[in-house]
């Protein structure tokens, strides 16, 4: 070893890709963390940023969709309710994070068909007879 430190001679190649230049998620710090988690043997010059991107996609979405949320609610700071509605009410989003709970959140409102009240016949015929 002559002073080549514990890489054995062989430099990394520096992660700042083309990717890093337009995102706001930190394409260094998936690439280390993606070889620290031993995911797997050998991580691409591609990947990180490539993972960086999907990731602030996602984020972005659930986010205006969680914006969407607190405006319909008249609030002006998102809670994790605003996420779960905006979660939950996404097809798309619920099937990638439907196993997540969300702490703080709430369920959806939702009532059972069988608990509302039956229209009945007779009241329609008493409102139109009352009408004539």
């Amino acid at each position: 070893m002559l002073g080549r430190g514990k890489q054995g001679g062989k430099a990394r190649a520096k992660v700042k890709s083309r990717f890093s230049r337009g995102l706001q998620f930190p394409v260094g710090r998936i690439y280390r963390l993606l070889r620290k988690r031993s995911y797997v043997e050998r991580v691409g010059a591609g990947a990180p940023g490539y993972l960086a991107a999907v990731l602030e996609y996602i984020m972005a979405e659930i986010l205006q969709l969680a914006g969407n949320a607190s405006r319909d609610n008249k609030k002006t700071r998102l809670i994790p309710r605003h996420l779960q509605l905006a979660i939950r009410n996404d097809e798309e989003l619920y099937k990638v994070l439907g196993g997540v709970t969300i702490a703080q959140a709430g369920v959806l409102p939702k009532i059972q068909p069988a608990l509302l009240p039956k229209k009945t016949e007779s009241h329609h015929h008493k409102v139109q007879s009352k009408q004539s």
